[in-house]
């Protein structure tokens, strides 16, 4: 398809990157691309990296840039073999520093996707992140994210399959503080960055879901 639509999603733990790059997905037809999903399936291959992503991503810490090239390739030469099939893509967290958006942009203009990029910040304040993050719960059946926001707050069991709701394995107190620290060292600065090239479009990510989205359609036409 010639100029897929590109859609890049950052902004802090917690502020709904996930829910709002599905959203998009339903919208358009596109595919998703999930760092966390991602990287969560990488470390089930059961190798060094597979081990050590794993003992990584528990403490909060940033994955390398080098181990996230390498996946980005990956799911990419995936994607290009469906060519087209593929009307766009959604990258939901990736770029979380100024080498990984330096990155993502050489990535995007190898694969020939460069043409329709559209780079969306959700903002939200670091208590209102700390707040979802210790709040929000995991289905452990089917593994779907349930955010602490509107009427999820209100869930007291899984409102796809009806699984027992539990916080997730990731989601410590430490790790949570850990991934806080790292988003402001490593992630804001890639933000400025595209704030300076005029790219960046900015969401208020503290409204419901709902409007967040509304907000994402109005500014991105």
């Amino acid at each position: 398809m010639q100029n897929p639509k590109v859609f890049i999603i950052i902004g802090p733990a917690g502020s709904g990157k996930g829910t709002q790059a599905k959203l998009l997905c339903q919208k358009f037809g596109l595919e998703y691309v999930g760092s966390g999903d991602t990287l969560r399936a990488r470390q089930k291959v059961g190798d060094f990296t597979g081990r050590k992503l794993a003992k990584i991503m528990k403490r909060g810490a940033l994955v390398p840039s080098l181990m996230i090239a390498d996946i980005w390739i990956n799911e990419f030469e995936k994607l290009k073999k469906r060519h087209k099939k593929v009307r766009g893509i959604v990258l939901d967290g990736w770029a979380r520093a100024i080498l990984e958006a330096e990155l993502m942009d050489e990535a995007l203009n190898w694969y020939e996707w460069d043409k329709n990029v559209k780079i969306i910040l959700l903002n939200i304040s670091r208590k209102e992140s700390y707040n979802r993050l210790t709040k929000r719960r995991q289905c452990k059946k089917c593994g779907q994210l349930i955010p602490w926001v509107g009427e999820f707050k209100k869930l007291k069991k899984c409102n796809k399959c009806g699984g027992e709701l539990i916080v997730r394995v990731d989601d410590t107190l430490e790790s949570i503080k850990k991934r806080l620290e790292e988003y402001k060292n490593q992630t804001i600065p890639a933000i400025n960055c595209y704030k300076k090239q005029r790219r960046l479009i900015e969401i208020n990510g503290e409204q419901s879901i709902e409007d967040v989205f509304k907000e994402i359609l109005r500014k991105i036409k």
